[in-house]
């Protein structure tokens, strides 16, 4: 005889719209909590296809599914039958359908499932070389267009998943291609009002420059809009003089030289810090810092700075700086 559970993951392919609604609904409270998450997971197999066949209904149906997928992800050996299901593909196709309405759960639903290896690899479609990285460009492309600053801004959450691919070397390979111009789009998105996209922008640069021994040239392809993106948010609160902003590119030197608001989150400017590091671990990086005064700029951001994971970061580069200064 079937339990009240089964009963109910029954009437998710109900053929009444209200009583598959209904349904639903159920389901979305239940994943709420961890109790419910566990009698989910009992019935995972059929909870996950239902649920997943549902993505592509009218909003009242197609919402709770996505929030409740959403919810389901965060387990990870959930999030791993998803993968296995073609979860990524089904969220990616439905994301650029015209009439979706649920654009917003899908991104959050890839977040989800990129904390994973396999569900990185499907999103980077590793095993097609014919659309490998098509899946990256279509959501980096997104990213980029998306309203900045709107409450409805469906791809916000396109920066998190960049962040999860870039702790992967075959991700940082494919945002740090060239040809596909990637990292540069990214970059200049860390102009951005929202703080979640910035801290995307400011992780993602951060994780590429972990290949910045066999992939520095590439870095610095960017450097027009790199070194203002990892600078200005260490750079402190100061005013710049004529002397310091001279030896400084033009796109630097004019943002230093005027007042600016400063950039109040720890975790970007450890993150930029970070990334700064890795670059001027290579000699070639430690030039190119040279060239654009970088030394100077963090000497001053440093007399501002009051946090104690910050003045570390800074310590370790200017360490580096400093043992290395025989070098150049």
């Amino acid at each position: 005889m079937a339990t009240e559970l089964e009963e109910l993951l029954d009437f998710l392919s109900a053929p009444s719209p209200p009583v598959k609604r209904a349904a639903v609904d159920i389901v979305r409270s239940l994943t709420g909590s961890e109790d419910g998450i566990k009698s989910l997971a009992q019935y995972s197999k059929v909870v996950l296809q239902k649920l997943s066949d549902l993505l592509g209904d009218p909003k009242e149906v197609s919402e709770p599914a996505a929030e409740s997928l959403v919810n389901l992800s965060q387990n990870l050996d959930l999030a791993g039958q998803m993968v296995s299901i073609g979860m990524v593909k089904k969220a990616m196709d439905l994301l650029y359908k015209p009439e979706s309405a649920i654009r917003r759960l899908l991104v959050m639903l890839l977040v989800n499932l990129t904390q994973l290896d396999a569900g990185i690899a499907s999103l980077l479609q590793v095993e097609d070389e014919k659309v490998q990285g098509l899946y990256v460009m279509k959501l980096v492309r997104s990213f980029c267009r998306s309203p900045d600053g709107s409450k409805d801004d469906p791809f916000e959450h396109v920066g998190s998943i960049l962040v999860n691919i870039s702790k992967k070397e075959a991700g940082r390979k494919i945002l740090l291609d060239p040809k596909r111009g990637l990292l540069k789009q990214i970059i200049m998105q860390f102009d951005s009002t929202s703080l979640l996209r910035k801290r995307g922008v400011s992780g993602t640069i951060r994780n590429c420059c972990f290949d910045a021994e066999n992939q520095l040239a590439n870095l610095l392809l960017t450097s027009e809009f790199l070194w203002p993106a990892l600078l200005l948010p260490v750079a402190g609160n100061k005013v710049y003089n004529q002397e310091d902003t001279s030896k400084m590119p033009c796109e630097l030197g004019n943002a230093l030289s005027i007042e600016r608001d400063r950039v109040t989150d720890v975790e970007i400017r450890v993150q930029t810090l970070e990334a700064i590091y890795l670059i001027v671990l290579q000699e070639a990086g430690r030039r190119a810092f040279w060239s654009v005064n970088g030394p100077r700029i963090l000497q001053l951001g440093y007399e501002d700075e009051e946090d104690p994971k910050v003045m570390e970061a800074y310590e370790r580069v200017g360490a580096l700086l400093v043992d290395t200064s025989g070098t150049e």
